[in-house]
């Protein structure tokens, strides 16, 4: 489909973080849009006061008139997450309607513009945000779809003046392989989404199809190790891409930057967490190949705020640090944890986590209790199942019983802020990808109390 066709836009589960973004950008290009969700969140709600019509329930009398018989004019969109049994998604198969994912529909809007897409089983809403915030914020523009909220913009969307697109390349389902990008990143390879993949070798398969979809000429910035040729970027190397004299002052972690031809000394970084440095690297990188001074680039990133979710301080004081992250993969936690111990020595960790995905708990079960394992106190709450079916044994209980930390347990969301209140950690993450931001306010609240 021609994007220049598109005069309406229906959203099959338009309250993802994901196909909220597109959303606003059909609605910047004048579209009418509409949507189902099955919950009405704060992100709905956001949408609605932008203009666009969102139904709850899952009926076809739900959809209002000017979807109901789509025609050559409309785009219907569909995000795996809806069940396949969704009566509104099989009202639209019924007629005949060619049904659209997100990247596919990232593929038409891409298409002749000058694309950066940044992939990785982890560390990609960072990297990108970091990007798009650095050519906003040195005024060399673009239109960004994130996978996340950027706290300096409040929103997944940025609109741009030009033809420079920054997209999250998103390695489920293959997804990113309608993507044919001019500067691509590739942040990780780690083993994830082996329901769809079957095993590891898959998955760097399909990240290696990804890489062979780069323009010519293009560019492909990797991190160091992975089992891909490109541009290199790690810390402590002193080749290709690199970091150096990595320290905290003042809370903060400063970094220096280099490459073959340039060096930027004494970067000031709000985000904590070296992986978060070799985040930076990656953008700096692709800012400096589209032309955009050094001096210019520290000071973007010096004021990038971070994405919502993403190490984000809830708590701040001298006597108490309340900590929100999406962390939902051994490797993710591990990163997490690095940088609280890092930035607070020599405190108590508690940690609340909720297990994404029976499939995910199964497959690293080990990862995950050896990770769980270094925290001083661990609350688990119940896997969120997302899009699964339970599967037999495979629960908190199972998670639990791996984990070698004697002060252990599992809570429900309502006991887990009694706990709270009783103990008062002076140090808490909450981590996870699924409603566990829904115990951010009532935690917040009990500090602030």
């Amino acid at each position: 489909m021609e994007l220049q066709a598109i005069k309406r836009v229906y959203f099959v589960g338009i309250g993802g973080i994901g196909m909220s973004a597109l959303a606003r950008y059909f609605v910047m290009r004048g579209c009418l849009v509409g949507g189902y969700d099955k919950t009405r969140t704060a992100l709905c709600a956001a949408l609605e006061q932008e203009g666009i019509d969102i139904v709850y329930a899952d009926e076809v009398t739900a959809i209002s008139s000017a979807f109901q018989t789509p025609d050559e004019h409309t785009l219907i969109v569909y995000t795996p997450a809806v069940p396949k049994t969704a009566a509104i998604l099989n009202y639209f198969k019924d007629l005949g309607c060619k049904l659209y994912k997100r990247s596919e529909v990232l593929g038409i809007i891409s298409a002749g513009q000058f694309c950066i897409a940044v992939a990785g089983t982890h560390g990609k809403t960072t990297t990108s945000a970091m990007i798009a915030h650095i050519l906003k914020a040195t005024g060399h523009d673009c239109t960004a779809f994130l996978g996340g909220i950027a706290s300096n913009y409040n929103s997944n969307f940025l609109a741009g003046q030009n033809d420079v697109v920054v997209v999250e390349a998103d390695e489920y389902d293959r997804s990113f392989l309608t993507l044919h990008p001019d500067i691509a990143v590739i942040t990780s390879m780690d083993a994830d989404h082996l329901d769809i993949y079957g095993d590891a070798s898959e998955l760097q398969n399909s990240f290696r199809l990804f890489a062979g979809q780069l323009k010519p000429e293009g560019s492909l910035y990797i991190k160091w190790g992975l089992p891909i040729e490109g541009e290199g970027y790690g810390i402590e190397h002193t080749e290709g891409i690199y970091a150096m004299n990595i320290r905290v002052e003042e809370g903060q972690f400063v970094f220096d930057y280099g490459n073959p031809e340039v060096y930027i000394s004494g970067i000031k970084m709000l985000l904590p967490g070296r992986h978060n440095i070799e985040n930076a690297l990656a953008a700096i990188s692709v800012a400096l190949k589209l032309g955009i001074t050094a001096e210019a680039i520290k000071a973007a990133l010096e004021n990038f705020t971070g994405v919502k979710r993403r190490f984000e301080y809830v708590v701040r004081t001298a006597d108490h640090v309340y900590i929100d992250d999406y962390a939902h993969h051994p490797e993710e936690l591990k990163a997490c944890f690095a940088a609280v111990r890092e930035l607070y020595p020599g405190r108590k960790l508690t940690v609340i986590f909720q297990p994404h995905l029976f499939t995910r708990t199964r497959d690293f079960a080990a990862a995950f209790a050896e990770v769980l394992s270094t925290v001083d106190d661990l609350v688990l709450l119940d896997i969120y199942p997302a899009r699964e079916q339970p599967i037999q044994g495979i629960n908190a209980e199972f998670l639990l019983d791996q984990v070698t930390l004697q002060d252990k347990k599992i809570l429900n969301k309502a006991q887990v802020t009694g706990y709270i209140e009783v103990k008062y950690p002076a140090l808490l993450v909450t981590v996870g990808a699924g409603d566990i931001d829904t115990l951010v306010e009532p935690l917040k609240a009990i500090y602030h109390a």
